[in-house]
């Protein structure tokens, strides 16, 4: 048995996520300890109390990447370790510190600045994302090639999430075109994200500019295990690919349905999502079949996960 921990992306964050873990584990508690420390604010206020800042991709970020650490940090004190890593956009960088490339401090740090850039590329109102449902990924890249064609800007699909569930992303009036060429094609929904921007796209290039510099000056050790990249799904073969692909991920569409087939071909059997929601789950149960699929976020999935685990 593989076990294979993901990891959360922005979108799932919620006031109050991880505060049972916080009051029940020490070793969560001194990760929120150090990212307060780090940060010069507190981001267990932030995690447990304020919805308005976690709606801010400038502290969404450092949020999410926290509670998922002080997650798995609990797991692993419970005896539960990964065998390989992948995480949804953000959570990629999450994979890092999981895989031993990235310190817990450095990256939370680091993700404070990403959210801010990636705030910054765009101005408010001027990109916008839809999730596209039931529909082939085939009728949703035509619905953006034909917005495209119609002089409306830039529009591409931005997450592969999982068969039927492609998220879209550009330039404000193109992707409205494109949600509803999509609906018009036979999807049962376009639902409009809640996001400041069109992320993974190439609108977010000034954000990627900004980032390198930040990205270069981190100490990047070797992974102790694998990490499936966005970018294109593949095991990073090197620690030296890190920053490379960081930076090009941020531009990037991020293909986690392939990176969960990807897996699942190297063994996979199990996969716990570690972070708030349970969106990943959904992702994978959609992807493949006769796996194990869990997730830790509070006390009782905990629970409901080392009980799992313990009678397998």
């Amino acid at each position: 048995m593989k076990t294979a921990f993901i990891f959360s992306g922005q979108g799932a964050q919620y006031a109050g996520m991880g505060k049972e873990l916080y009051e029940n584990f020490p070793v969560a508690k001194e990760v929120f300890d150090q990212a307060d420390e780090v940060l010069g604010y507190s981001i267990r206020e932030i995690c447990f109390l304020d919805e308005e800042k976690l709606g801010e991709t400038e502290f969404a970020q450092p949020a999410i990447l926290t509670m998922s650490i002080a997650a798995m940090r609990v797991l692993e004190e419970k005896g539960i370790h990964a065998d390989m890593a992948a995480g949804l956009s953000l959570g990629e960088y999450t994979a890092y510190v999981a895989s031993g490339a990235m310190k817990f401090e450095e990256a939370v740090a680091l993700v404070q600045k990403r959210g801010k850039f990636m705030a910054e590329a765009v101005p408010s109102g001027e990109g916008a994302m839809y999730a596209i449902l039931g529909l082939d990924t085939e009728l949703v890249e035509e619905a953006c090639r034909e917005a495209q064609e119609k002089g409306l800007g830039l529009v591409i699909p931005a997450n592969y999430n999982a068969p039927g569930q492609i998220v879209i992303a550009g330039v404000t009036k193109a992707a409205d075109e494109a949600a509803e060429l999509a609906k018009a094609k036979g999807a049962k929904r376009a639902v409009k994200l809640k996001v400041s921007g069109p992320f993974h796209t190439p609108l977010l290039a000034p954000a990627a500019e900004k980032l390198t510099p930040e990205l270069e000056k981190m100490d990047i050790s070797p992974m102790q295990i694998p990490v499936f990249t966005n970018v294109d799904a593949s095991r990073v073969a090197s620690e030296k690919d890190i920053i490379p692909i960081l930076s090009k991920q941020i531009v990037s569409p991020v293909r986690f349905s392939t990176i969960v087939e990807n897996m699942y071909n190297e063994g996979a059997d199990t996969f716990i999502e570690l972070g708030p929601g349970k969106s990943l789950c959904g992702f994978v149960k959609r992807t493949v079949k006769g796996v194990t699929i869990l997730n830790v976020e509070d006390q009782a999935s905990l629970d409901k996960t080392l009980g799992k685990l313990q009678s397998e």
